[in-house]
């Protein structure tokens, strides 16, 4: 099967072609695609406002995915606005320093981070797989590799690890974003 990601987010994209592996014909979403404003409330409306309007104009098999950082001290914030927490235009890096200067001094440093992967396939049928794993976010950046969160957040699965210290084979076996899509591959095997 052929699908096309929308995403053009470079990050999430390799990731998910590198979980996907070969199981799929992957297209990307060309670079003229206008960015999909994300409107939802939840993770799963954002995915399908993505999979929906990439459908709509180019047809055929969509997958997409919005994910989000919930920080129980934090009511479950940043949540949908994950990507965007200090700000439109912000970085990475201003997003994990915004997180860590609202947790500076606060002990429950509990978060879970889900991807919601949404799918419509060549006839229009959607559906929505979720992913999450818990752990904890750090008091310093940790680890170089990976994107986003990576390096301020600890799954409790990875031995003290942050996903930043993780080589992509490690994070692709406990990620949220893996779960999602094993979810995902399990529905279409």
């Amino acid at each position: 099967m052929k699908l096309t990601l929308a995403t053009h987010n470079l990050h999430k994209r390799d990731e998910l072609i590198a979980i996907v592996g070969n199981s799929f014909e992957v297209d990307i979403l060309p670079d003229d695609f206008p960015e999909i404003p994300e409107t939802g409330a939840t993770l799963r409306e954002n995915a399908l406002i993505k999979a929906r309007s990439v459908h709509h104009v180019l047809g055929g098999a969509v997958l997409s995915d919005d994910t989000g950082l919930e920080v129980e001290a934090l009511g479950g914030q940043p949540g949908v606005f994950t990507a965007r927490y200090a700000g439109e235009n912000a970085t990475y890096h201003d997003n994990c320093n915004k997180l860590l200067n609202e947790l500076d001094g606060v002990t429950n440093r509990k978060a879970r981070f889900s991807t919601v992967i949404a799918f419509i396939d060549e006839k229009g049928t959607e559906s929505t797989f979720m992913g999450s794993v818990e752990g904890s976010i750090t008091e310093e950046f940790r680890g170089a590799s990976g994107f986003g969160y990576d390096p301020v957040f600890e799954p409790i699965e990875s031995d003290g690890l942050t996903f930043a210290e993780m080589s992509s084979s490690q994070k692709n076996q406990i990620s949220h974003r893996a779960r999602a899509m094993a979810a995902f591959l399990a529905s279409v095997a």
